[in-house]
């Protein structure tokens, strides 16, 4: 067996993803045709030192000028490899141990800015409009899902929080409503209230809802009738995304652009953290990064 061979075992061994597991060996790939070119040997465990592994680390970053995160991946591979080694005996120190990663500066969380809400509203219209002309039967099914959408984009909800929703934790008038979030983020309880929009598109579903012994708020509609999945929620979302021609669209962007629209009407922070149910300031501040868009308007104002 190749040494090759046994740190492949390894990794099958481990509980990574299919693609962490290619990307390791890849990378490891890449690793060994570098240190045959600069040692003229091939690579072994007993072989590497830490000097190899920085001056890896030094030509990804300074010749290469690869990102930091590609740099951090390559080395992760090389630590993996040099574990494999150590746990089978083959080395007894771990080279990589004193070889720190590259920092990287924290990019923004991905939301939606102000031209891709409006695609996405004008592809939930056009959704409804033509599902109703065409599809009698299944426009219900629409109506439940563009509620879906603008009313996480309204509330910030988390997606395990929205398949949560219980007709009881509603309180709805015309002029305010509330929802009772039962199952927070570390079994926390909180009240989101509900604002005009969010109101407007929770009665326009359920003035349509199925009758069903279910009393959660979302429930499906052609198929049996109980409340919908997360993974059915993603299904909905990631049709929109197609239909918005969004490259990206999770419960998770609904809940950054909530957060960011209300930052973006000067709403103070310690609001956005109550509404979004964040116990962390800190945790806020992450969702409301300014991203490249709102520094190239910083430094364009300068002009």
């Amino acid at each position: 067996m190749t040494l090759e061979h046994g740190f492949f075992d390894y990794l099958e061994q481990r509980d990574y993803s299919p693609d962490t597991k290619r990307g390791y060996l890849a990378d490891l790939e890449h690793f060994a045709a570098w240190f045959q070119h600069k040692n003229g040997e091939i690579l072994a465990p007993a072989r590497l030192t830490p000097s190899d592994i920085k001056e890896y680390k030094n030509d990804l970053l300074t010749v290469k000028r690869c990102k930091a995160s590609t740099i951090n991946r390559h080395l992760s591979a090389i630590a993996a490899y040099a574990r494999w080694a150590q746990e089978s005996g083959l080395i007894h120190t771990d080279p990589t141990l004193y070889v720190k990663s590259v920092k990287q500066v924290a990019s923004a969380p991905k939301w939606l800015d102000k031209s891709e809400q409006y695609a996405l509203q004008r592809a939930i219209e056009r959704d409804l409009q033509i599902s109703k002309l065409r599809y009698s039967k299944r426009w219900i099914t629409h109506r439940r899902d563009a509620s879906i959408v603008l009313f996480l984009l309204n509330t910030g909800l988390r997606l395990n929080e929205l398949v949560s929703m219980r007709l009881g934790d509603l309180e709805l008038s015309e002029r305010k409503g509330s929802l009772l979030v039962q199952n927070g983020k570390g079994e926390k309880q909180r009240n989101v209230p509900l604002n005009a929009e969010a109101r407007k598109v929770l009665q326009e579903w359920l003035a349509v809802r199925p009758e069903t012994k279910d009393d959660s708020v979302w429930v499906a509609v052609e198929a049996e009738q109980a409340g919908l999945s997360k993974r059915g929620v993603q299904r909905i979302l990631e049709r929109y995304a197609a239909e918005a021609g969004l490259e990206e669209f999770t419960a998770h962007i609904c809940r950054h652009t909530f957060a960011k629209n209300l930052t973006n009407q000067n709403v103070g922070m310690e609001k956005v953290a109550a509404l979004l149910g964040h116990a962390n300031l800190n945790t806020t501040r992450m969702y409301i990064a300014p991203d490249v868009h709102d520094l190239e308007r910083a430094v364009e104002s300068l002009g």
